[in-house]
């Protein structure tokens, strides 16, 4: 029995095939965990929601921003965006029933024994982990409640930057979001920036990756994560990032969770998307 965590997919489903079977992946046995946005921007959306939906409890799945989006789309008839390629899900037969299963995924998966947590972004400065794991709940309770509709129609925007517990309402549910499926860079204080996508060494001074925040209060737990594919695969201590941009012509990761050495598998991508 062995766990892998599997990055970024975006409706790549070939190459989540491909990379399953270079991993021996064997369903009832194994356990994958994927770190969101299974869906959006690559060709067959339709085919790996129906393909990890199927999964069972062989499958853990934490949202992405892309995973929200659809719902947001399929919920209160969001605009949609020049690239997606949702229409396929939202067309689809059985669509109610893959967008309930996608509605009540976790914001956060964390294991204490394991002292391992699969986030889609990454974790506010702030947060210890368990903080993190009850602010992902308050959202959740939504999500899966008959408020949800207003929860989607109040989750776009990058305001507040800060969190601040006495934050209410809105405001709290959108920042906690915002966090958890769309940060990558922070300064000192925990100040969210949602703009800057690019590497590190190309932001403006003063922000940092959310993971270098001296005295991060997440630091002594392992923090699986994906969304940003300007980074890259990236296992250091407590970090494992696994975005490796397969939608974009790089490659799908998966890493083996119950390897001490955390190897990582890859598929070559042929890439649906274009950088820029």
């Amino acid at each position: 029995m062995t766990t892998y965590a599997i990055g970024d997919i975006q409706g790549c489903y070939d190459e989540l095939l491909q990379l399953l079977e270079k991993i021996h992946f064997e369903p009832g046995q194994d356990t994958l965990w994927f770190v969101g946005d299974l869906v959006n921007r690559g060709p067959r959306s339709l085919e790996t929601l129906r393909f990890i939906k199927g999964l069972g409890k062989s499958a853990i799945c934490v949202l992405g921003n892309h995973d929200l989006h659809l719902l947001a789309l399929a919920t209160v008839n969001h605009p949609p965006r020049k690239k997606d390629t949702l229409t396929s899900i939202l067309e689809a037969p059985d669509r109610d029933e893959l967008l309930h299963w996608l509605r009540h995924r976790p914001l956060i998966h964390y294991e204490k024994e394991r002292k391992q947590l699969l986030v889609h972004a990454g974790l506010p400065p702030q947060w210890k982990p368990k903080k993190a794991v009850q602010y992902a709940s308050e959202v959740e309770a939504i999500l899966r409640s008959e408020q949800h509709p207003d929860l989607f129609q109040q989750m776009y925007g990058n305001e507040p930057v800060i969190w601040n517990k006495e934050l209410s309402g809105w405001p709290r549910y959108r920042f906690i979001i915002n966090a958890l499926t769309r940060l990558r860079y922070c300064t000192a204080d925990g100040t969210l920036n949602l703009k800057e996508k690019y590497a590190p060494g190309t932001q403006p001074e003063g922000l940092m990756p959310w993971f270098e925040v001296p005295e991060r209060r997440s630091r002594k737990k392992e923090i699986i994560f994906g969304h940003w594919s300007t980074l890259g695969l990236l296992r250091q201590t407590g970090i494992i990032a696994l975005d490796t941009g397969c939608v974009w012509g790089g490659s799908l990761t998966a890493v083996n969770l119950d390897d001490p050495k955390r190897t990582a598998y890859s598929i070559d991508c042929t890439g649906a998307l274009r950088p820029g």
